[in-house]
């Protein structure tokens, strides 16, 4: 069982979001504002947060930022806006995923269920906790990444696509192996999702970006 923040000014929105994650044996509190948001995550710990974008006082992406600064929750953002540029202002902000509505229950609730799986298996320990690939280093068990010396800021996909790549250094990975492994089987998104999140990864890689390879027809590689 998961415990659920909703964040959303549409009642019946948290209604439906509520009814079908309660069905499936998680907590649900929910919220009707960005600032009620953040504010509620100051007193309370979530497994992961649905959030609106157009809410009144404090707009999600605003809201996901300021619970970012002290707290790692992963976060589904809900949009009535579709566009490519959303979806990317979107995974900038760092949020998990992006759904526009309308959207099916049934597919949100199967897109919650990976993020927290997904988040569970990124907390267990790994065997290989030191990665290393020239100025990169990682470390799985601190849940750190170092640039030089100097800790890079990553979401959790970020760190996800890295950590992927560190493990299969010099091999090419396909756009869907990195959707399966880094968002799960059942992901419904497309691979432009990689495409973005390899984007936003190789800004924060400093002059190491040119370590992520891209291979024309075939997905990602990582070598020094």
């Amino acid at each position: 069982m998961a415990k659920i923040l909703i964040a959303d000014d549409e009642p019946d929105i948290i209604e439906l979001i509520k009814r079908y994650a309660v069905r499936e044996g998680h907590e649900v509190a929910a919220v009707g504002d960005g600032q009620e948001a953040v504010d509620i995550c100051k007193k309370e710990d979530f497994d992961m947060i649905v959030m609106d974008v157009m809410m009144p006082d404090t707009d999600g992406f605003t809201a996901s930022r300021k619970i970012r600064e002290s707290k790692d929750i992963p976060i589904l953002m809900l949009s009535a806006r579709g566009s490519e540029y959303d979806k990317l202002f979107g995974f900038e902000s760092g949020v998990d995923d992006y759904v526009t509505k309308p959207f099916s229950p049934k597919e949100l609730m199967a897109r919650i269920n990976v993020i927290l799986r997904r988040n569970a298996g990124r907390k267990s320990p790994a065997n290989d906790n030191k990665l290393i690939c020239g100025g990169i280093e990682m470390d799985t068990l601190g849940h750190s990444v170092l640039i030089d010396g100097e800790k890079a800021e990553l979401t959790s996909k970020e760190y996800g696509i890295l950590l992927y790549l560190m493990r299969n250094k010099g091999i090419v990975l396909s756009r869907d192996q990195i959707l399966s492994e880094v968002w799960g089987y059942d992901y419904f998104g497309d691979d432009r999702t990689v495409d973005w999140q390899i984007k936003l990864l190789r800004g924060k890689l400093g002059k190491y970006r040119d370590c992520i390879h891209t291979i024309r027809g075939a997905g990602y590689k990582l070598e020094e």
